[in-house]
């Protein structure tokens, strides 16, 4: 097994190989505008670290979000395009469930949330750093307040919204090393993993505006 994971649904472009045992090699950068330039070479210094040619990626792992649609769909598009042209699977994992895999928030349940921009979060609850209860939502934090209440939380979201997540963690953004690493074990578990289908959860920014004036001839 040599796994190729990879995540931009975050501000942090971030890549990681892992063997089936351990992370040989990983990278990430926060850059929330320039994931498209950031990536591809990101993927060409994990892949040199670990002195490994991509030809020798036996899957692909993907973070599948929740994240904004533009950074989203760089990483998913970039995990497609390797999958066909080496002919190997292409696996989707939930960036929130990357993120809690990192955390350590102690005994109990605990709450992973990431900025959504427009003052929401995108959010999901997790009995323990495995296991999650229930699929991600968006929503403003104050919303949510009764659900999360004296709940550990971890993820940029948190961390922006105090009033809200008191008791708010590391890790800030996703790694890429703990999605390969999360993948790696259930794979070996016997688990099917799912698609890499992204997960918007709300429609993209741009959007055409209203009474648009169609100026091609007839």
């Amino acid at each position: 097994m040599l796994l190729l994971a990879l995540d931009t649904a975050t501000p942090a472009v971030t890549v990681a190989l892992h063997d089936g045992r351990d992370v040989v090699a990983s990278f990430s950068q926060v850059d929330a505008r320039r994931h498209g330039e950031l990536l591809l070479p990101a993927v060409d210094r994990v892949l040199a670290d670990a002195g490994v040619k991509l030809d020798a990626v036996t899957g692909i792992v993907v973070g599948t979000g929740p994240g904004p649609y533009t950074g989203l769909r760089v990483g998913l598009m970039t995990a497609d395009t390797f999958g066909l042209a080496l002919g190997i699977p292409v696996h989707g994992m939930c960036t929130l469930d990357g993120l809690a895999y990192a955390a350590d928030p102690g005994e109990g349940p605990f709450v992973v949330a990431t900025d959504a921009r427009r003052k929401e979060v995108y959010w999901a609850r997790y009995e323990n750093s495995r296991t999650r209860t229930g699929e991600p939502a968006v929503d403003r934090p104050a919303d949510i307040a009764e659900q999360v209440k004296g709940l550990p939380a971890v993820g940029a979201g948190a961390l922006l919204y105090p009033d809200t997540f008191p008791d708010a963690r590391e890790p800030e953004y996703v790694s890429a090393a703990a999605l390969a690493s999360l993948a790696a074990e259930r794979i070996q578990a016997g688990e099917e993993l799912p698609a890499p289908r992204p997960l918007y959860l709300r429609r993209p920014d741009a959007q055409v505006p209203k009474n648009y004036k169609v100026v091609t001839p007839k």
